[in-house]
């Protein structure tokens, strides 16, 4: 899968929710009602990039989650990457 240009990736986000480019990386913070509300959505994330193979880079903290999106093996951004953050967004708004 081909890095995507920074015109690309700028457009496809302005259809996303909070997301943000930078250092080759799309990154969102999620905030959680509780420390377990994060977990249980981490769990689920977690079998769907499993799914997917496309496994974003997570930190944990109280009531929130930090995810980071890039292709480890591009060195960027990718389809792949947005298709991943999209999946995100619905898992929000469920």
């Amino acid at each position: 899968m081909a890095l995507l240009s920074n015109k690309e990736i700028s457009l496809a986000l302005s259809s996303l929710d909070d997301w943000s480019f930078s250092n080759n990386k799309i990154h969102k913070n999620i905030s959680f009602n509780t420390y377990m509300d994060g977990i249980s959505f981490v769990n689920q994330l977690a079998k769907i990039a499993e799914e997917k193979n496309h496994h974003p880079d997570l930190t944990i903290g109280w009531c929130q989650v930090g995810i980071v999106l890039t292709s480890h093996d591009q060195g960027g951004v990718t389809d792949q990457c947005l298709s991943m953050a999209k999946i995100i967004d619905n898992m929000i708004d469920e």
